[in-house]
């Protein structure tokens, strides 16, 4: 488990999430570059029109440090308030988030609410300024209003693009340093929370959960059945 990293990214609508998430993609060799000629996690047709993300998406990555495999299970989260537990589930289910600011636009309304659960909920935030690329960007005045709101150190705050692909490997490589690996007790009894479920015509009712403690194998008793899952507690892994 130590080298596992649960993590979310919570923002204002429209500071470029879904493309930040399609770069880490593109980045860890999780998608070819011809997928990424549309957005990957935004699949809905009302997600692409409107341009903004409806419901959360998880996805799993393996991205290799220092000679160290390591795997990244992001969520995707809604920026508009009317998704707001949408993201409190995402956020319910890591250890960590990046708060991603548009460079263009500063600090907005619901990236202080979604900052806030995320610090309730105890996790490590790693902050970070997005599409400084922009004309209009305001980088040193956006870093000013992150180090007003979360205290933190100039020095801490990351400057990336997700349209240009600057700043992506120090994203990967502070996700990995920063956020903490998952902790928990196999032997505890089973506790887990289930944060998203979709519907495949072929596969049927798709679970995905968090496991906190314990493990889950096909002899678990449960209300519906399940394949056997070779479990490592706290890891974003799906059922059918």
């Amino acid at each position: 488990m130590k080298n596992i990293r649960n993590f979310c990214i919570i923002a204002h609508i429209d500071h470029g999430k879904s493309t930040m998430a399609d770069r880490l993609l593109e980045k860890t060799k999780t998608i070819t570059e011809r997928q990424m000629m549309n957005q990957v996690l935004d699949d809905m047709d009302l997600e692409r029109e409107k341009g903004i993300t409806i419901k959360s998406h998880a996805i799993q990555m393996l991205y290799e440090l220092n000679g160290e495999k390591y795997t990244l299970n992001l969520i995707d989260t809604p920026g508009h308030v009317d998704f707001s537990y949408e993201v409190s589930r995402a956020i319910a289910s890591c250890e960590g988030a990046l708060l991603l600011v548009d460079a263009s636009q500063g600090i907005q309304a619901q990236t202080i609410s979604n900052l806030y659960l995320a610090i309730e909920s105890n996790l490590e935030i790693i902050p970070v300024v997005n599409k400084i690329d922009m004309d209009g960007a305001m980088v040193e005045e956006t870093c000013d209003q992150i180090v007003d709101l979360i205290g933190c150190k100039r020095e801490e705050i990351l400057l990336a693009s997700g349209k240009t692909g600057v700043g992506i490997n120090e994203i990967l490589e502070n996700i990995i340093s920063r956020i903490p690996a998952p902790s928990g007790d196999p032997d505890a009894p089973l506790q887990a929370l289930v944060f998203d479920s979709v519907f495949n015509s072929y596969r049927g009712v798709i679970v995905y959960y968090r496991i906190f403690n314990g493990q889950l194998k096909r002899t678990t008793r449960s209300n519906f059945s399940m394949p056997e899952v070779n479990m490592m507690q706290k890891r974003l892994v799906f059922c059918c």
